[in-house]
C-alpha cells in the first residue's frame, strides 16, 4: 500500500496469484483483463501499443519515459490500440515533440485504452521472468474504490491465450490493395508508382509498416483476410505470398490457415515469405509444433544469428509462442536462431523459394538490421 505521503491511488493492477500493485491511473476508466507482458524497448510505445500481435495482453514497459513524444497517426500500425491496457513506472509528462498531435493519456483515454502509472516495472518484470506471463485485472477509477477480491476473481477467470484463435478479431474484413512505401525524410509516405511483384499479403493482424516494407521492396501488395482460401489466393495471380505477424496461439489460428497454406504448397512454388504468426503457420503448415513460452520475447534489442553466414542481427520480437526446432521435418532448415535463448526465429525448405522468421524485420519500432528480408523475398520473386 501507499506511503502516508503518497496520493491516493486510482488504480489497481491484480495478478491471479493475488498480488496486487496500486498506483495512478491514466487513459480510460474501468476494468480489463489480459495475459501481462514485458516489453525492453526504449522507443515506440505508439507502434507497440497498436501493434496487432498484442491482443489479448497488457503491456509492461520496462523503459521509464513513456508518452514523452506524444503521439501522431503516422505511427499508427493499425487503426486504433490493440493492446488492451499499459503499465509505466512514471507518468507520462507533457510531450514534446514536433511530430506530436495529442498526449498520450488522451489518446488512450479516446480510444478505450487504461494506463497505469508509478508501478515498480523492475519488480514486476522480474515476477514475469520467474513464473511466467500471469493473467491479470487492470482497474482505473478516479475515485480510487477497487474491489480487489473481484479483480482477483477476474484475473483467475481469464482463459489464457493458449487454445485462442485472435488473428478473426484483428484480421481486415475484406480485401484492399497497399502501395504505400515506408517514411523518409523529408517527404514522409509516398507511394509505390513502379512495382515488379505482385503479392498477396495474408492478414493474420498486419502491421502496417510490413506492408510499407513490401510496397518498398517493388510489391503491388493485396492484403487479403485470415480465412482467405487457396482458390481466392490463386484468383489474384500472385508472384509470391505473405504470410502476416498477429495474436494468439498459432495452434487455434492454424486450424484454418494451416490447410490453406498446404493447398498453396501442394498446387504452386510460389515463393512465401513468413513474420511472426505467418511464421508459425508456416512451421505448422511444413509438419512442425509450436509451444508457449514462459514469457515470450518482446522487445527490439534480442540478438539473432542466421545460421548459415553467422551474421548477428539486433531484432525487434513480439511473441509468446514459438516453433519447436526440434520437430523441423526433414527438408525444412532451421535459418535463425535468438542468441537469448536459442529458440527458433526462422526456417526455410531446402528446395523451393519458401522462407520465414520469428522476428519483426519491418523495425517499428526496432533497429533495421533486417530489412534485407524483404528484399530477399523480392529476389527470390524475380528468379523464381
Amino acid at each position: 500500500m501507499p506511503g502516508q505521503d503518497s496520493p491516493k491511488p486510482t488504480a489497481c493492477l491484480a495478478l491471479a496469484d493475488g498480488t496486487i500493485f496500486y498506483g495512478q491511473g491514466f487513459g480510460a476508466t474501468g476494468d480489463t483483463v489480459a495475459e501481462l507482458c514485458f516489453n525492453t524497448a526504449m522507443s515506440g510505445y505508439q507502434e507497440i501499443m497498436t501493434d496487432p500481435s498484442y491482443a489479448g495482453q497488457i503491456v509492461t514497459f520496462t523503459f521509464p519515459h513513456i508518452g514523452n513524444v506524444g503521439v501522431n497517426p503516422d505511427d499508427d500500425e493499425t487503426g486504433d490500440p490493440v493492446a488492451e491496457g499499459m503499465v509505466v513506472k512514471w507518468m507520462p509528462t507533457q510531450s514534446s515533440n514536433w511530430r506530436a498531435v495529442q498526449e498520450l493519456g488522451d489518446w488512450l483515454a479516446a480510444r478505450g485504452r487504461i494506463a497505469i502509472g508509478g508501478i515498480d516495472t523492475r519488480r514486476l518484470t522480474r515476477a514475469i521472468r520467474q513464473q511466467g506471463a500471469p493473467h491479470v485485472a487492470l482497474s482505473h477509477d478516479p475515485d480510487g474504490n477497487f474491489d480487489i477480491d473481484a479483480l482477483v476473481k477476474k484475473a483467475r477467470a481469464f482463459p489464457g491465450l493458449t487454445g485462442l484463435d485472435l488473428a478473426r478479431g484483428v484480421t481486415c474484413a475484406q480485401s484492399y490493395s497497399w502501395d504505400e512505401m515506408r517514411w523518409a525524410w523529408p517527404e514522409g509516405y509516398t507511394r509505390q508508382t513502379a512495382a515488379k511483384h505482385k503479392v498477396v499479403a495474408i492478414d493474420y493482424g498486419a502491421k502496417r509498416n510490413i506492408l510499407r516494407c513490401l510496397a518498398s521492396a517493388g510489391c503491388d501488395v493485396t492484403v487479403m483476410p485470415a480465412t482467405a482460401t487457396a482458390e481466392e489466393v490463386l484468383a489474384r495471380n500472385p508472384d509470391g505470398v505473405f504470410l502476416s505477424n498477429g495474436p494468439g496461439d498459432p495452434a487455434a489460428t492454424g486450424a484454418y490457415a494451416v490447410p490453406m497454406i498446404r493447398d498453396l504448397l501442394d498446387r504452386t512454388s510460389l515463393p512465401i515469405f513468413g513474420i511472426c504468426l505467418g511464421h508459425q503457420m508456416l512451421a505448422l503448415a511444413l509438419g512442425a509444433r509450436t509451444i508457449k513460452m514462459n514469457h515470450g520475447h518482446h522487445g527490439a534489442n534480442h540478438p539473432v544469428k542466421e545460421v548459415e553466414t553467422g551474421k548477428v542481427e539486433i531484432t525487434s520480437m513480439n511473441h509468446g509462442f514459438a516453433v519447436d526446432s526440434q520437430t523441423l521435418p526433414t527438408g525444412v532448415l532451421e535459418t535463425h536462431v535468438s542468441l537469448f535463448d536459442g529458440s527458433n526465429c526462422g526456417i526455410r525448405m531446402a528446395d523451393r523459394p519458401v522462407f520465414s522468421v520469428q522476428h519483426h524485420p519491418e523495425a517499428s519500432p526496432g533497429p533495421q538490421d533486417s530489412f534485407y528480408l524483404f528484399e530477399r523475398f523480392a529476389n527470390t520473386m524475380a528468379t523464381a
